[in-house]
This record gives structure tokens, C-alpha cells and sequence, in this order.
């Protein structure tokens, strides 16, 4: 079980017009943990709900967790929640850091950051820069005035590393990558956030000049999942049930409709929560949580996301 921290919020305030930028220190004696580059977690938010969002600060500094949250107005709750409802002063829930976007020690790493997905990659940078590693920041994004986190990107100890891509100042990313990868030793890592298509572009470009899938890292906020399908049947094993999924409703609904109750969060195949283990059939993994390794070992599923290929799925639940 995910270790929870009764948190206070502190230093709230709003940069780039719609981002929520906050601090989190403990409400008691218990110390928050250190945290790594590309972690994240798990906000328990006043509306009910639980959404994960990156760290974002600087790692060195110890007892504290610093998040930047878009007031999205494709929220399906979570960001309007963080961004309306948390203010200074309020205690709240959050989990121990996780990091399914871990820095890799290479000989140059690349950091491309469009809108708020610069986030993690803040966190990355401020580690690279105390490592004294080789790398780059790029920040893409529609104006300086509509991003968070500019000044102090501009005016700190990362300013030396990093370079800004603005509409408003007229550049343009794809021109710039385009001509940039070029330069790029395929021995570096890349490191790559943001909304969906931008994150695809950079993937491809990568993938086209023949950079390695191991050298190109990626971390989804929230993704677009393929619903529906075929009916089958998922044995909860320990539960000792059986279970029809209707081709209309995922495996999350139909244990939940039969009293199964499994911890989830994302419901988008993003974060893992609701992993359960498979230990019969053959899952239709739907998820941009696991790696294809991990796919094809069939060995586990997100039950909020994937359905089965076979016609009957034992699970370890």
C-alpha cells in the first residue's frame, strides 16, 4: 500500500495566468521523503478525487514537494479541483513520491518540455545541473506570459542550459528540431512531456534519425483510451467470483458491479494504480503505463484500461 503524508499547503500562487504553482510540507512530525527526477504523486484532492502530477523543484532541497497544476479545461474534475479548490493553508493527502520517468546517466541529455509538461523536466534539469552532467532544456510553448516557471528558469542556475521556443516570439520547435537533431550525438537521451501530439512529433523525429527506443523517454499526463470490444469472462481468483465484462464497460466496472473493489486513480492506463497480476489469458493491453517488454510477458494488466484477447482472464484478486 502507497504510504500517505497529511500535507499543508503553502506558497500558493498563480503564474502564466493558469497555472497553480504550490508548495507541500508536512503536517506532522513524519518528514516528506526525498524525492528523485521525474517522480511524482499522488494529490487526494478536496472534490474526491485523486490525480497524480509531477514534482517539480529542485531535489536538493529536502521536507518539501513543489507542483505546478494547469487549470485544464478538459478536466474531467481532477485539475479544476487542484486549481479552485486547494489553497494556502488547507491539509491534504498525498502519496510517497513514485518514478515511472527516471533520468538515465548518459553522456548528453535532451529535456523538450511543451506547455506544462516542462514540469518534470525541471526537476531533471536541476539534477543534471548538480551532477554537473552535459544537457540541454527546451521549453515550447505559446507565449512567456501564458507559461509558468519562465522567470525562474531565465534567471537561475539553469538559464546557462536552456533555451525558449515561444510562438508569440515567433519560433517555431519544428523548425528548430528539425535542424537541431541533426547535431544531436545518438548516444544522447531525450527526454520528452507534454500534450499528446507534441510529445508524438518529438517521438518520431527521434525515432526517424535512427535514435534508440532504450535513449527516448516520454511521460503521458493523460491519454485518449480506445474503449469497447468483445464480452468476456475475468475469474477473480481470490475473490472467488466470475465475472462477464460486457463489450460496454471495462474490467474496473464489472468487478466494482460484482462488489470488487480495486484501488484506482488515472482510469486512462497512465499510472498504474489499479495494476492487478494475470495469471491465465491473454490481456489486450491498452495502457501507456507498461513498457512493450512488459506487455508481451503478459504478466500483469490495468483493469481500468485493457481488456483480454482470450475469451476468459484469471486474475490474482
Amino acid at each position: 500500500m502507497t504510504a500517505l503524508y497529511h500535507v499543508i499547503v503553502k506558497n500558493r500562487h498563480v503564474e502564466g495566468g493558469n497555472v497553480a504553482v504550490m508548495e507541500f510540507e508536512s503536517a506532522t512530525s513524519t518528514q516528506l521523503p526525498k524525492i528523485e527526477a521525474g517522480s511524482h504523486i499522488d494529490v487526494h484532492l478536496p472534490n474526491g478525487m485523486i490525480r497524480q502530477y509531477s514534482l517539480c523543484q529542485d531535489p536538493s532541497k529536502q521536507g518539501m514537494f513543489r507542483l505546478g497544476i494547469l487549470n485544464d479545461p478538459e478536466s474531467r474534475g481532477g485539475s479544476l479541483s487542484a486549481f479552485n479548490d486547494i489553497q494556502d493553508g488547507m491539509q491534504i493527502q498525498v502519496s510517497e513520491p513514485r518514478n515511472l520517468f527516471p533520468l538515465v546517466k548518459a553522456k548528453h541529455s535532451v529535456l523538450i518540455g511543451g506547455g506544462i509538461g516542462i514540469t518534470p523536466l525541471i526537476t531533471m534539469a536541476y539534477q543534471l545541473h548538480h551532477e554537473g552532467a552535459s544537457f540541454e532544456l527546451h521549453y515550447c510553448g505559446a507565449s512567456p506570459e501564458r507559461c509558468a516557471f519562465v522567470d525562474e528558469i531565465k534567471n537561475g542556475v539553469l538559464a546557462a542550459h536552456s533555451h525558449f521556443h515561444f510562438k508569440s516570439e515567433g519560433a517555431s520547435h519544428r523548425e528548430f528540431f528539425e535542424t537541431a537533431i541533426h547535431n544531436i550525438d545518438k548516444e544522447s537521451h531525450i527526454y520528452t512531456c507534454g500534450p499528446n501530439g507534441f510529445m508524438d512529433w518529438v517521438i518520431n523525429l527521434a525515432e526517424t534519425q535512427q535514435f534508440p527506443s532504450a535513449n527516448i523517454h516520454k511521460e503521458y499526463f493523460q491519454v485518449e483510451v480506445e474503449t469497447g470490444g468483445d464480452s468476456f469472462e475475468v475469474v477473480a481468483q481470490q475473490s472467488g467470483k466470475i465475472v462477464m465484462v460486457n463489450g460496454d464497460e471495462t474490467i474496473l466496472q464489472a468487478l466494482a458491479r460484482e462488489g470488487i473493489e480495486i484501488e484506482m486513480s488515472c482510469e486512462q492506463g497512465v499510472c498504474g494504480t489499479c495494476m492487478c497480476d494475470v495469471i491465465e489469458g491473454e490481456p489486450d493491453h491498452r495502457d501507456v503505463y507498461f513498457t512493450d517488454e512488459e506487455k508481451a510477458s503478459n504478466e500483469q494488466i490495468l483493469v481500468c484500461c485493457s481488456r483480454s484477447k482470450s475469451a476468459r482472464l484469471v486474475l490474482d484478486i
